[in-house]
């Protein structure tokens, strides 16, 4: 891919009461965008802010074309939001960005010229991170390490906004909770060429950030997920039916160990809860294979309702392409 085949760059920007903030960055924004070497947009969504936000948007969009706002009913939470930009950018290359002021538009160039070199999505690692170590740092760098092991996706900063995508690597995911920090994991399922670039980060110079220790928990539930959608949902009775052959087997072992209890050793049964617990496990190994029948029936319903296709095809030669497949012209 050249550089020339960049056409267009959406910077995307989601915002929640930053107006303070939203203030300095229009006008980096304004001076970084002066030498921009491509065709631009930036696209600010106001994710429900209470305070100034939206009018100073809305003032700056008067004054530049270039310059787009979407506001939200409520707060809906920065995965809702950057999906709302998302959906209504118009770059083959997408570039979402903090509204702190912590994140260097400067670095932008850096992102967009690995994209030109073939990567599909180029994520920002932020090395000397300006952030409290206790409950920001040591946090990120477990839950970073975490997601990389269950992933296999080796990034070394998942929390980082800056980051540059190919528009047709996002075509077809969804975003929900705090699933916006897996892009690069889903992008990677789909086969994009994934690669990180250190970027820089800058301290925090108004108002405090949304985000604490709460958020950990979340993301692994979250990633739990994604893990479940990207493994087994074109076939969720391996993953139900895999628990059930466990709990079945454990049912037959405490069944034998119960029967040799009464042959050999003379305890009667009824004075262990053996068979109690065996019968349970195998109650629930019935429940958990019900499920997946269950499941596959519904993946299947939703699959074939919608004639969504369980594949995607990256490029074709001398083939008529259908809808559903993402053209790189």
């Amino acid at each position: 891919m050249s550089t020339s085949s960049i056409k267009k760059v959406s910077i995307i920007i989601p915002s929640y009461n930053e107006g303070t903030s939203l203030k300095v960055l229009l006008d980096e924004l304004s001076y970084f965008l002066k030498d921009f070497q491509y065709r631009y947009e930036v696209i600010f969504v106001d994710d429900g802010s209470t305070d100034s936000s939206f009018s100073l948007l809305k003032e700056a969009s008067l004054n530049n074309l270039n310059i787009k706002v979407i506001r939200l009913r409520r707060n809906y939470g920065q995965s809702a939001a950057l999906l709302a930009a998302i959906d209504y950018a118009s770059g083959d290359v997408i570039v979402p960005l903090d509204a702190d002021l912590q994140n260097d538009p400067n670095d932008i160039p850096k992102l967009l010229n690995l994209i030109s070199e073939g990567y599909d999505l180029v994520s920002g690692w932020r090395k000397h991170r300006q952030d409290r170590a206790l409950d920001r740092k040591i946090p990120s760098m477990i839950a970073n390490k975490l997601i990389s092991w269950v992933s296999g996706v080796k990034l070394h900063d998942y929390g980082c906004s800056l980051k540059a995508y190919r528009k047709d690597v996002l075509q077809g995911i969804r975003l929900y909770g705090e699933l916006h920090r897996f892009l690069p994991i889903c992008a990677s399922w789909n086969g994009a060429r994934v690669t990180e670039i250190e970027v820089n980060h800058k301290p925090r110079l108004f108002g405090k950030s949304k985000y604490g220790l709460s958020r950990t928990y979340k993301v692994i539930l979250d990633l739990i997920v994604l893990k479940f959608l990207s493994d087994y949902s074109t076939k969720p009775i391996y993953f139900f039916g895999g628990f059930a052959s466990v709990s079945f087997v454990f049912s037959f072992l405490l069944m034998m160990w119960s029967f040799y209890l009464k042959l050999f050793k003379h305890i009667d049964l009824d004075r262990t809860p053996l068979l109690i617990f065996a019968a349970v496990f195998i109650i629930v190994s019935v429940q958990l294979l019900l499920m997946g029948i269950l499941a596959d029936l519904v993946m299947r319903t939703y699959f074939e309702s919608q004639d969504k296709k369980t594949y995607q095809i990256r490029d074709s030669v001398n083939v008529e392409m259908s809808p559903y497949v993402v053209s790189r012209n």
